[in-house]
């Protein structure tokens, strides 16, 4: 994620017995019950990662959270961001079928031949992103989001794990004393909307066998496990597989000897793209309407970063309502694909590359399709030189192939985190705070922590639960 610094005000750097008091933040409040001689010792911290560790909350070989604090938002922030995101989530879905139907507008967002192919296949039903998440941050007097994955979210079992551990604590039962908090059951709502567009597919099964497909050794495979044992314990059996595991005899798709109804897809379609020999099976099937499939692959067309270029492009603007038009104004960094020629912002005119020369402070450009961070070059932290290279790069990649972007205002917060030997300091984070759309009704967080201005998980960043709290 990428953005200029802002902190929110009432933040701690103090640790240790401390007594609350009234006019505390709940941060100030959860640090001040933080004993020095037990959950800030090495032999606590240790603890928790080894419960971290037994939960399955691994990215690789790293836990997620070495930190000793969760997110805390309070009812009114949770009532803002539900209201912004889910408005963007039905934007997305709008986009969608927009596009299908304009090649102007399907060319603004940069796909390619092969990705619009299977955009245009017909899924069997009218969701194109049944799981989606919005990347935002989160400030008292702003709301700015940096880019929406409406593909193939991840996080959200380690996320809820998270929670639960955390619940678990000494620490939280007497921040429980002072504050309602309230977790998100997150597995349980990806697995309601999942069976909500298994139904609008046509399907029949009150429990289809589910399977997660991805490839075999990615680093988000105990997630997957994570998923299967929750799904199956509510009664839903559930496997997990490989895209080349499956077989598919033309009226069938089936793996390691059961015949699937339903594929949650991890496996990204640039993947699918990029290996179709592996993805055949999975492919065919889709095709064939033979299994419902979600994210259906119609959910590039918003996952693609230039989707954020036709809610931000005036050539758009009557596919949108007034309300919607100030909600993107507020809320959504305007974007652009990056390529010669003028174009408009703030309703001036002007062209795009000698703008975004002149003021490389104000801007970054990311791949139009990649995660993780992968090859975003911040402006603020590059020379002129770097810029330069990184702007003639973009374009030698091809038309669609980067977006430029405005820098936004990112919230950045003090946590206690725990070094590698287990002692315990005050680190000041970049907060990314990634609200989770399912069938876009807003279920739930996945909350990164950076110290650079690049947020996630395969960046090297840490996650932390979120909780909604109220003062008792």
């Amino acid at each position: 994620m990428t953005a200029s610094g802002a902190s929110p005000t009432g933040e701690s750097h103090a640790r240790g017995n401390a007594s609350p008091n009234a006019s505390a933040s709940p941060a100030e409040v959860w640090n001040s019950l933080l004993r020095a001689d037990v959950e800030l010792t090495p032999a606590f911290t240790a603890d928790l990662a080894a419960k971290m560790r037994a939960r399955k909350l691994m990215f690789g070989d790293r836990i997620h959270c070495p930190f000793l604090r969760p997110f805390f938002l309070d009812e009114r922030d949770e009532a803002r961001v539900r209201a912004v995101s889910e408005t963007i989530a039905v934007l997305g879905e709008r986009v969608v079928q927009a596009a299908l139907a304009s090649k102007e507008l399907l060319a603004q967002l940069g796909l390619r031949p092969e990705e619009e192919r299977l955009a245009r296949i017909a899924p069997g039903y009218a969701t194109a992103s049944t799981a989606s998440r919005l990347d935002s941050f989160l400030l008292p007097q702003s709301l700015q989001f940096a880019e929406y994955n409406a593909e193939s979210p991840a996080g959200l079992g380690y996320s809820q794990t998270l929670s639960e551990v955390f619940s678990e604590l000494d620490v939280m039962a007497r921040f429980r004393e002072i504050y309602r908090v309230r977790s998100y059951p997150l597995m349980e709502s990806i697995l309601e909307a999942l069976l909500a567009s298994y139904r609008d597919w046509g399907g029949t099964s009150r429990a289809p066998q589910i399977a997660i497909v991805d490839w075999r050794g990615v680093p988000t495979w105990s997630e997957f496990e994570i998923l299967q044992a929750k799904f199956e314990k509510l009664g839903v059996p559930t496997l997990i597989c490989d895209p080349r595991d499956l077989e598919f005899d033309g009226t069938t798709l089936a793996a390691h000897g059961r015949k699937i109804e339903f594929v949650y897809r991890r496996v990204l379609i640039n993947d699918i793209v990029a290996k179709p020999a592996e993805c055949s099976a999975l492919l065919r099937a889709y095709e064939s309407r033979a299994v419902c499939v979600a994210n259906t692959l119609q959910c590039k067309i918003p996952h693609k970063k230039a989707f954020f270029a036709v809610l931000t492009d005036e050539r758009n603007r009557e596919l949108f309502s007034q309300e919607e038009r100030e909600l993107i104004r507020r809320h959504i960094p305007w974007t652009r694909l990056a390529a010669e020629g003028r174009t408009t912002r703030a309703g001036e005119s002007i062209d795009l590359l000698a703008h975004i020369r002149e003021q490389r402070e104000n801007f970054v450009l990311k791949p139009n399709d990649e995660y993780g961070g992968a090859g975003v070059m911040l402006g603020w932290e590059a020379d002129a030189a770097a810029w330069d290279a990184a702007i003639e790069r973009a374009l030698a990649d091809g038309p669609g192939a980067w977006v430029v972007q405005e820098r936004i205002n990112v919230r950045r917060e003090v946590f206690p985190f725990v070094e590698a030997g287990g002692n315990v300091v005050m680190r000041d984070m970049l907060v990314d705070f990634a609200p989770y759309l399912f069938r876009g009704k807003l279920s739930g967080f996945l909350t990164r922590l950076s110290s650079t201005g690049l947020a996630n998980v395969t960046s090297g960043g840490g996650q932390i639960p979120a909780f909604a709290i109220s003062r008792l």
